[in-house]
């Protein structure tokens, strides 16, 4: 691949030490960033693009979603915003359909939905299983993820499926469905909640996954105060997820420790339950992420534009906060942030910021002023999205 420029960007938001450049050009060669500068600097490249005076970020990172799945809960949503208690549905539906889809159905779901969400300037995914519940449909859901999706995460302890026993549900995670899926997942997380599982049975799920090699991360705190941030910073969880009801010691816990708080703020909009508390957060200086939680059930949307709206409309974030949160702080929570000369903790090149080194994803905003994503809410505002320097 040769070098290619990016030039004429009217507001660079690098997210990195370089802060925000005006007039700006980048250089982006072999797929990673080779220079960043003022536009009337910028070197001799092999190609070039004009991108008229438009704004750029790093891609988004969408770092929490559920891409993996068949069916259609649109009704149960319909009902739940008519206040109806609907308790038909639910998770089984997903369930079900998931489990009698085709392969090549899935697969195509799959690419259609992550197609869907570069175009709206994510370059990073996360994606979970956890819509199979038994060891072939889990092991399927893995094995197609890693095809496609930079970091995948097995989610056996989604629920406990219906007419299984917890504890037997448990030890089955635990044993044959981790055995199925080891080799085509980087993470493994248990929905620590009421409705699903225990403290206890949530430590027996992440040590399990620990023993195996894999990262660890937790859904917790999403209907209630509970165990699950304390579980995840004491099982050194690189993230808990939802955090909508904490403590003050749970604030305390995060503000002191690497595990990163994700917020899902279309979720919470979409299940109108109250905003995860992101200000209070990073007021006590914890990490706090943003994420999509893409799911048929509580947040059918892949647009990270959204969430970022929402979070400077409503969680009262700056844009600068909100971008970092849907940017760097996500790669945070998935080990893929620059840690020395633009390579992450494992030495490949970063995301999440656009620094020397870190990978070229760019998201190329139809605007000259990245406010606009909260100033101009649910306008078209993608104009292009490259990764590694292609665009997609």
């Amino acid at each position: 691949m040769s070098s290619t420029l990016f030039h004429n960007i009217g507001e660079l938001r690098t997210v990195g030490p370089h802060g925000t450049i005006h007039n700006a050009a980048l250089v982006a060669d072999n797929g990673t960033i080779a220079w960043i500068g003022s536009h009337e600097h910028a070197p001799d490249c092999d190609h070039a693009h004009d991108l008229g005076g438009r704004a750029v970020l790093p891609g988004w990172v969408d770092s929490h979603t559920h891409m993996l799945f068949d069916g259609n809960r649109a009704h149960e949503f319909e009902a739940r915003m008519a206040g109806q208690n609907y308790a038909a549905g639910g998770i089984n539906i997903t369930v079900d359909a998931t489990r009698a889809a085709t392969t090549a159905r899935l697969e195509q779901l799959l690419i259609d939905r992550i197609r869907a969400a570069r175009h709206q300037g994510t370059t990073t995914i996360e994606t979970k299983t956890g819509y199979g519940l038994d060891v072939e449909s889990e092991a399927h859901a893995a094995q197609l993820a890693h095809r496609y999706v930079d970091d995948v995460t097995f989610l056996g302890a989604h629920v406990v499926p219906r007419g299984a026993n917890a504890e037997d549900y448990v030890t089955l995670v635990c044993t044959d469905m981790l055995d199925a899926v080891i080799d085509h997942v980087h993470w493994i997380d248990v929905f620590c909640e009421r409705g699903a599982f225990n403290e206890d049975q949530a430590r027996q799920v992440l040590q399990a996954g620990k023993d195996r090699g894999l990262g660890l991360r937790v859904h917790g705190n999403q209907l209630g105060e509970g165990p699950g941030v304390k579980l995840a910073v004491e099982m050194g969880a690189r993230s808990v997820d939802h955090v909508n009801y904490l403590s003050a010691d749970d604030i305390e816990l995060l503000a002191a420790h690497d595990t990163v708080a994700t917020v899902l703020p279309a979720c919470d909009l979409s299940t109108r339950a109250p905003l995860a508390p992101a200000r209070t957060l990073l007021d006590a200086g914890a990490t706090v992420a943003i994420a999509s939680n893409l799911n048929p059930g509580t947040s059918y949307t892949s647009s990270m534009n959204f969430c970022v709206a929402t979070a400077v409309l409503q969680m009262h974030l700056s844009l600068d906060e909100a971008i970092c949160a849907a940017t760097h702080a996500g790669a945070v929570s998935l080990n893929r942030h620059a840690v020395h000369n633009g390579l992450d903790p494992r030495g490949r090149p970063a995301v999440g910021s656009l620094v020397e080194g870190a990978e070229a994803n760019l998201h190329v905003l139809d605007t000259p002023h990245a406010i606009d994503l909260a100033y101009r809410p649910g306008m078209p505002l993608s104009w292009a999205t490259f990764i590694r320097g292609e665009k997609v």
